[in-house]
């Protein structure tokens, strides 16, 4: 496997050698100045700090180091690493992570960089970049595909295509890594049938906080499995996946409805995803003409092969205003359907402006006053020119995975706002749309609410606590025994005082 790295990189082992001779050096950890350091090595003396032997490289250039300090978000810097190791095998990671813990050497995976809020950034700490360990092998007769942490949900997809299988959930944008998304979760519009894709994982291996390689599932090492998916990198790297896989239809017909008000919105959307019928169910608000208000949109869509569905039967009883705006696409094509808007931003500069993103699932009973009293008080201007709001629902019998936190009911629904912050003149800070994320969140907070952890929401100690509520104990202690020397993840926050 290759990938593609700055140019400046050099291997550990041409650069420090591997002999402890006469004139010989190496790179240590130099404890008093918390920085590495290539110490000098006399005859015949073995350094007591010296890094362990890699297959991969260890990239300490701080040109190098600089992309690492920075992520999809734009809202943390100066968080720049000292080191970044692009892992050769899962046996690098082992043997860094058991040289960084007792030392106190903070450690954070990283796959694509999408988060937006620090979450994988670490100050004078250890990045591990996962895209090297990036390998696929589908099994057709089990119906599993045995992915490295590092590989992308679009390698992933097509490498099920090229046997008539997909993953059942992908997240709307599949650029992102597998370690990744199942570090947080992986919601999408066909998790009202299959889950998050935590909830498709029957087998992962875990590198522990003491450098242990385990291999776990719902049967073997049950505590480590819970813990991991969904555990935002807190109690070891995942570095490995077993997922199921279901066979693929060819094609996709979308329906997109719309709607005057957010309860007409939620009660179509409350139809549909009890009655089935549609095989992708997600939502959106989009602005009215001129700046007056917003309107509310069903997106839903039917997975089929030879046959298509229809039309009248599928959407006739939704009580839509205007006309269905109906699209085909063929079933690649529709998951990967926001790459041509993903292109159109990088063109314009827009994809790389910071993310105050807002993410929460709301309990059912509270999502319509909600929502609706949000959407009144949010302009344009509020969100940013590429903003996106997501409104859907989702069956908890699903989400299973413990540590995925959702409210108490049958029906819980993703409220995002995904925020852009322009850099023009006179457009809304990210400072200032963290500020309201915070208070968004509060008002979420008090009625059961809890975030789907994508977010920049400025989260306290306590705010963790009532998150995790009857599984803090259980997840406090998993940390506690799994990562004893509290090194992973910490831009998380989770046991840390503060995310800031």
């Amino acid at each position: 496997m290759s990938h593609d790295h700055p140019s400046g990189r050099r291997s550990f082992l041409r650069t420090v050698g591997v002999g402890v001779g006469m004139g010989a050096a190496v790179v240590g950890f130099d404890a008093g100045s918390r920085a590495w350091a290539t110490q000098a090595v006399g005859a015949g003396a073995a350094p007591n700090d010296a890094l362990p032997h890699l297959d991969g490289t260890l990239l300490t250039d701080p040109a190098a180091l600089a992309p690492y300090a920075d992520d999809f978000g734009h809202l943390v810097t100066g968080r720049t690493p000292r080191a970044v190791l692009l892992p050769g095998s899962v046996a690098d990671i082992c043997k860094m992570i058991r040289y960084c813990g007792p030392r106190g050497i903070d450690v954070a995976p990283r796959g694509q960089g999408h988060q937006c809020f620090g979450q994988a950034q670490v100050e004078a700490g250890l990045v591990i970049d996962m895209g090297p360990l990036a390998g696929i092998v589908v099994d057709p007769v089990r119906r599993t595909v045995e992915v490295q942490a590092g590989a992308v949900w679009s390698a992933v997809l097509d490498a099920c295509l090229g046997h008539g299988l997909t993953p059942p959930v992908f997240t709307d944008y599949i650029e992102l890594s597998v370690g990744g998304t199942l570090s947080a979760g992986g919601l999408g519009g066909a998790a009202q049938h299959h889950g998050a894709q935590v909830d498709t994982v029957l087998e992962l291996d875990v590198v522990t906080g003491t450098g242990e390689l385990v291999t776990c599932s719902a049967t073997r090492h049950a505590e480590l499995f819970d813990s991991a998916r969904a555990g935002l990198g807190q109690v070891g790297v995942i570095t490995r996946a077993v997922l199921e896989v279901v066979p693929a239809r060819a094609h996709v017909r979308k329906y997109t409805l719309t709607y005057a008000e957010v309860s007409a919105l939620t009660a179509a959307q409350r139809r549909v995803v009890r009655d089935g019928r549609f095989d992708w169910l997600e939502g959106a608000a989009a602005a009215l003409p001129g700046g007056g208000g917003w309107q509310f949109q069903l997106e839903g869509a039917v997975y089929y092969d030879a046959v298509a569905p229809d039309d009248d039967a599928v959407i006739g009883d939704l009580g839509f205003q205007g006309t269905a705006e109906i699209e085909e696409f063929d079933y690649r094509g529709f998951v990967d359907d926001l790459a041509p808007a993903v292109a159109y931003l990088k063109s314009t500069g827009e994809w790389y402006d910071p993310h105050p993103w807002y993410d929460m699932l709301l309990p059912d009973a509270a999502t319509d006053e909600y929502v609706a009293a949000t959407m009144a008080g949010l302009s344009v201007g509020d969100i940013g020119p590429s903003g996106v709001v997501l409104l859907y629902p989702i069956p908890t019998g699903g989400l299973r995975t413990p540590l995925l936190r959702r409210p108490e009911g049958e029906l819980v629904f993703l409220f995002a706002v995904l925020r852009t912050a322009a850099p023009d003149p006179g457009a809304l800070p990210a400072a200032v749309m963290q500020e309201g994320n915070r208070e968004l969140y509060l008002k979420a907070q008090a009625f059961g609410g809890t975030i789907y952890p994508v977010d920049s929401i400025p989260m306290s100690a306590a705010d963790w606590r009532v998150q995790y509520g009857d599984r803090w104990d259980a997840f406090r202690a998993a940390k506690r025994r799994f990562d004893p020397h509290g090194v992973l993840t910490p831009g998380q926050g989770i046991f840390r005082e503060t995310v800031s």
